[in-house]
């Protein structure tokens, strides 16, 4: 079982000495920790992370790379070290990123052990350095190969980085309608008041450093897959040898009169995130849709707008993805800063007054007076502009591909929220899933696959909601889930729901619960069985719980 607690720090060799760039410490005895343990310890009060895996001590930087967890928080199982938040997955030994939303790796020290205590020694211009990126190559001269990936999203970016990293060196070309390099979209309906830069993934100096080019402002009308061309609403064109298709989905609008009204709001860019900050700062607002978007907006404003009503179209939210449950509970979480619900109803009508909203209708004849109406329904699918490729599309228009994410045009790739996959975990159930996480795992397997290395995707999905300053974790699959086992208390708001098909689960949420949730991804990823009977005892050890001396 993990340790977490903070390690008193030991007298500090060479901290003052100008001629040394290192300082090092004796962190603790070799005894304090065992196998598959891990704390943090002190070294010129600057902390960092011990762990012992196979006999070996390491070092590594204690925050997530991702926003700044604590590691020793978290779980380590194997060489495999899981962030308590958000699921993000480093090797202990070498500090390398293995699983996302995380995008840069941990930085690693020295450690050794003489006379039976542990030393640390880190670099002093290292100190305040909490992430490592990857070594990464850049275009070599006279290699005519191009590599066009069309998306400014997740998966684009993370096949661009993998192609540069594995020493591709092609040209890579990244094409984006938007006008912003890309940027973590988690972020638009928890911090709606967002700045372009605060959310920016890299910096534009990242993508000169790495020959990474990116064409803003580029809508494609076509891909002609035998000639190997893209075409654009500019009446441009670009050839590609190997292609990415990661356009992503678009917000899906109201049926119904009065739809297209000025304050009829839609949340897919950081300017619509402040749009929609501004228009509902003491108004009267009303959001459809109870998904996760729609939720999360409505918890965001509860201390902002004036008063909060939100439609929903079945009994309960998220009453599909993670069950009526807590679907009951987040509605009273809700509920109880104020937030008014209409459930099992929808939109017939949207009144105005000089172009913009004045009263929302619904269906059971209910009419809500409303300064602002946000709408977050579903998505659509960007793939018109693949009619007539060649390109296969299913019956909703989104792109099937193979465990290699391959469409079935030789050369052509598919990823992200648009993308159709086999869910390894699943049993290679054909999935569409529109998580962060699992699009960034797209692209790196894309890129790979793009240098013929044969990796099939395997990530277990793994995302959050934040509602009132409480983050519910949930990893897996749990479509068709016939049980629920849980562990703690819904009302208490502190529990671990365990999904079960069959005889395994296949899906976990968590709120309060750290880090149960990302051993739960571990154990799905890693391919090990958890069976109904461990869901069931009242033994949790394998969940890595904090004890109490390590709170």
């Amino acid at each position: 079982m993990s340790r977490s607690e903070k390690h008193n720090p030991a007298p500090v060799l060479d901290l003052d000495s100008e001629e040394s760039d290192e300082m090092t410490a004796a962190v603790c005895l070799d005894s304090d920790l065992q196998d598959g343990q891990m704390m943090e310890v002190e070294v010129g009060r600057h902390g960092v992370l011990l762990a012992r895996c196979n006999g070996e001590f390491t070092v590594l930087g204690n925050q997530c790379t991702h926003y700044g967890a604590p590691l020793s928080r978290g779980a380590l199982m194997g060489h495999k070290l899981r962030c308590p938040w958000h699921g993000s997955c480093f090797n202990v030994k070498t500090g390398d990123l293995e699983e996302y939303p995380g995008i840069d790796c941990l930085p690693k020290h020295k450690v050794k052990v003489e006379n039976s205590k542990v030393y640390v020694t880190i670099n002093k211009k290292s100190l305040h350095q909490t992430n490592r990126m990857k070594e990464m190559g850049g275009r070599v001269a006279g290699v005519s190969h191009t590599t066009l990936l069309l998306g400014g999203g997740p998966a684009c970016l993370m096949c661009a980085e993998t192609l540069r990293q594995e020493r591709y060196g092609g040209r890579i070309i990244m094409v984006t309608r938007d006008d912003l390099l890309p940027y973590d979209k988690t972020r638009l309906s928890k911090v709606m008041d967002v700045e372009n830069n605060s959310i920016t993934l890299r910096r534009e100096e990242f993508f000169q450093q790495f020959d990474i080019e990116v064409w803003f402002n580029k809508q494609v009308t076509s891909v002609n897959t035998e000639e190997k061309n893209v075409a654009f609403s500019d009446g441009g064109f670009q050839h590609y040898d190997q292609l990415l298709i990661a356009t992503g989905c678009r917000a899906k609008g109201l049926d119904c009169p009065g739809a297209d009204l000025d304050n009829v709001l839609m949340l897919e860019t950081p300017a619509d995130a402040r749009r929609i900050h501004s228009a509902c700062k003491d108004s009267r607002i009303v959001v459809v849709g109870t998904s996760f978007v729609g939720m999360e907006v409505a918890s965001y404003m509860t201390d902002k707008a004036a008063t909060i009503t939100v439609i929903g179209s079945s009994e309960l939210p998220y009453q599909r993805t993670l069950g009526p449950e807590i679907g009951k509970i987040t509605m009273m979480m809700l509920a109880e800063r104020g937030v008014k619900f209409y459930m099992n109803d929808s939109v017939k009508e949207v009144r105005r007054e000089d172009k913009r909203v004045k009263e929302v209708v619904l269906k059971s004849g209910t009419v809500l007076p409303a300064d602002v109406l946000i709408v977050g329904i579903g998505v659509l699918p960007n793939s018109g502009f693949l009619q007539g490729s060649g390109i296969n599309m299913d019956n909703k228009k989104y792109v099937p591909v193979d465990k290699f994410m391959r469409t079935n045009v030789a050369d052509v790739f598919c990823a992200g929220d648009l993308s159709s996959f086999p869910l390894k975990m699943a049993g290679q159930e054909r999935v569409n899933i529109g998580h962060w996480q699992i699009a960034q795992a797209h692209g790196r397997v894309v890129a790979l696959n793009m240098l013929h290395k044969q990796v099939e995707l395997n990530s277990a999905p793994f995302y959050w909601t934040v509602l009132v300053g409480r983050t519910i974790r949930y990893t897996g699959y749990g479509e068709g889930y016939t049980e629920l086992i849980l562990k703690g208390k819904f009302e208490d708001l502190k529990f671990l729901a365990l999904y079960i098909k069959g005889e395994e689960v296949v899906a976990a949420a968590g709120l309060n619960f750290d880090p149960a949730v990302s051993v739960v991804a571990e154990r799905f990823s890693s391919g090990k069985v958890i069976t109904r009977a461990e869901a069931e005892s009242d033994d949790l050890s394998w969940l890595k719980l904090p004890t109490v001396e390590d709170q």
